[in-house]
């Protein structure tokens, strides 16, 4: 197959373009040609580039800029009928709103696929994109499918399940220059500071468990990314100093690569809610750390409470502290889950599987 993605940023911000490079990385051995189209460009394109990726950057502006979103989809337009793909993929709601268009004018409506990134909630940019022309939606999973579902004109969905790779075995990743106090459990959580990630709702569960006589070290791990809540993250230090944790927090700001961190963690913590998958829990189970997570959304499909992870009730804060408790009140049993969770990565969910599922997928679509 040739497929023309369309994708908004020239940055890899979280988990949408973790799970993307993943399937990236396997394309040489595939068979397929992946030729991605950037609406901005950045270092993501530069690094494709360098990987032997045809990259195209057309500069799209913002969607409100109508005379920008016209020449955004002329030139798109322009694109697929020299390139003649077999599929378009445009990898979010977003990118939806210039490809869909785009591929109508080059006569190949029928070919577009579209990556919903979120569980859909009636949001404007969801509800237009659904009303443009698509094959089919693809989603994390089954919890966003049925709620993209609900979303008219009613569009086919499929769902893959995110995939990671596995953690290197070489030894050269760099070890983090951390001050962690010996003895008392490492619990971390990973992303972008943003309120719907939920590190403000960690820090007051981590105030709840110390009345609990549970002390821990929470490692934040993670910055502002491009400044996208810079509000908020300049909020967590001072919430953290409010609620007394100053000592027992450490902040690392942005790292290039979450995974040196998370082996350090006794604990990793996922407290979006909801999660439309929740990748970083992936990149726990792969390192054999125990994961905590809420009982909603992509999470929900993919751990077993107490046996590969512990599910918390919600993802306030006291029932994040209480599913915390369940691993910190039981060292073997924090054990024993970080071991299964570990083989359900390795049986389900390796960047291998993921690819496997994500170009059979594509491949039925494209007939």
């Amino acid at each position: 197959m040739r497929i023309v993605v369309t994708l908004p940023w020239g940055e890899r911000l979280g988990g949408a373009e973790a799970m993307l490079q993943a399937v990236l990385d396997g394309v040489p051995a595939s068979g397929h040609e992946v030729e991605p189209v950037f609406f901005e460009d950045g270092p993501w394109a530069a690094e494709l580039r360098a990987a032997g990726f045809r990259v195209e950057v057309i500069p799209a502006g913002h969607l409100r800029e109508g005379h920008r979103w016209a020449a955004t989809v002329l030139r798109l337009a322009a694109l697929l009928r020299r390139r003649k793909p077999n599929l378009v993929l445009n990898w979010a709601a977003k990118t939806q709103l210039y490809g869909a268009p785009a591929a109508m004018l080059a006569g190949i409506p029928g070919r577009v696929v579209w990556w919903q990134q979120g569980i859909p909630d009636g949001f404007w940019l969801d509800r237009y994109a659904t009303l443009l022309p698509a094959r089919a939606i693809g989603c994390y999973s089954h919890t966003a499918a049925t709620a993209q579902r609900r979303l008219r004109p009613a569009r086919k969905t499929f769902v893959v399940a995110a995939g990671a790779p596995a953690p290197a075995s070489n030894g050269h990743a760099p070890t983090p220059a951390l001050s962690l106090p010996a003895g008392v459990p490492v619990v971390g959580i990973v992303g972008r500071l943003q309120p719907w990630k939920g590190q403000d709702r960690m820090l007051q569960a981590q105030a709840l468990l110390r009345e609990r006589g549970h002390e821990i070290q929470l490692l934040v791990v993670g910055g502002d990314a491009y400044e996208r809540s810079a509000e908020y993250a300049a909020s967590l230090p001072a919430i953290a100093g409010r609620l007394g944790l100053a000592d027992a927090v450490t902040f690392t700001g942005q790292v290039p690569d979450a995974g040196p961190y998370i082996e350090r963690m006794d604990i990793l913590v996922n407290a979006s809610d909801p999660e439309p998958f929740g990748i970083v829990l992936l990149e726990g189970m792969a390192r054999a750390v125990p994961v905590v997570a809420v009982d909603a959304g992509g999470p929900s499909e993919f751990i077993a409470d107490r046996r590969t992870g512990v599910l918390a009730r919600s993802g306030e804060p006291a029932a994040l502290a209480d599913a915390l408790e369940v691993l910190l009140s039981a060292p073997e049993l924090r054990r024993q889950v970080g071991q299964a969770g570990c083989e359900r990565y390795a049986a389900e969910f390796t960047d291998v599987a993921l690819r496997g599922r994500f170009f059979d997928n594509l491949q039925a679509l494209a007939g």
